[in-house]
């Protein structure tokens, strides 16, 4: 069984938890994706379902904004878990404020254009990661392959590439960012600089363009997908929702998949996937 629980998403933070856990006599295990809560926040958050520090063994890294590494530093200083991220990645972590000594000790390359392997538990996963347009140092997307099931997560991008497009046509859950409402964004208070950087194809998805993206890969397999980032002045989770809900139905997709918003600052449930 694959499960899945957002601890926060949007620019405030953003950090998700994935676990297979194979029967119910076996503790689940995982791993954990960004790190842009406390501690704190998280041994909260796992705790309200039976869960610790002990039931993810790794930490994927997915760029080097704030939102997402915000806590990196401290979890690599008191947990001492494995951090995966591309070479690229890791060598601005190392000069990067919030992280800098503390993840040397834990840090773990992951190699472009091959399958990683990491330990979880008495087993693994594998993933490879796509490289998707953003204004960061680098922006990574993931395939994992975890338990027989395929979970593709892609934040935080400016625009979709034909890898990102492929990977996503393949994955069971989809985690897509869906982060502003065209409308409101330019109707809105930002400066235009912000705004430019925003929808300029190097910023974030928009709703339209998130649901033009899954009418492009959509496909009979895929049975959860889950809205990310959304901006808390530029976007509403009805909007969001409204706009991926009309693209299912333009597909004839009805109730073969699950759509759900992701909250921004507080917690999902643990979710079977």
């Amino acid at each position: 069984m694959l499960k899945f629980m957002s601890l926060s998403s949007g620019s405030c933070g953003n950090c998700y938890f994935l676990g297979w856990q194979p029967d119910e006599e076996t503790p689940l295990r995982g791993i954990l994706i960004d790190a842009g809560v406390s501690l704190r926040a998280l041994k909260r958050n796992l705790r309200l379902y039976g869960l610790s520090f002990d039931n993810f063994d790794a930490i994927l890294v997915t760029h080097d904004h704030f939102d997402h590494i915000r806590h990196l530093g401290s979890f690599c200083s008191h947990l001492h878990k494995p951090v995966y991220a591309s070479r690229t990645l890791h060598d601005a972590l190392s000069r990067h404020f919030a992280t800098r000594d503390a993840i040397v000790p834990c840090r773990k390359y992951l190699q472009a254009g091959e399958w990683n392997t990491i330990p979880v538990g008495s087993g693994s996963l594998r993933v490879r990661y796509f490289v998707v347009p953003h204004d960061a140092t680098e922006t990574c997307g993931f395939f994992i392959r975890f338990g027989g099931e395929n979970f593709v997560l892609m934040t935080d991008v400016g625009r979709v590439t034909p890898e990102s497009l492929e990977y996503a046509r393949q994955a069971d859950t989809l985690v897509i960012e869906s982060n502003y409402d065209t409308q409101m964004l330019i109707g809105g208070p930002y400066p235009h600089q912000l705004k430019m950087r925003i929808c300029g194809g190097h910023g974030h998805m928009s709703n339209d363009e998130c649901a033009g993206t899954i009418k492009q890969i959509w496909h009979d397999g895929l049975r959860n997908i889950f809205l990310c980032h959304l901006s808390e002045n530029n976007n509403t989770p009805e909007a969001a929702f409204a706009c991926a809900a009309r693209a299912l139905v333009e597909l004839g997709v009805k109730e073969t998949v699950r759509l759900q918003t992701l909250p921004r600052q507080t917690a999902t449930p643990l979710i079977l996937l």
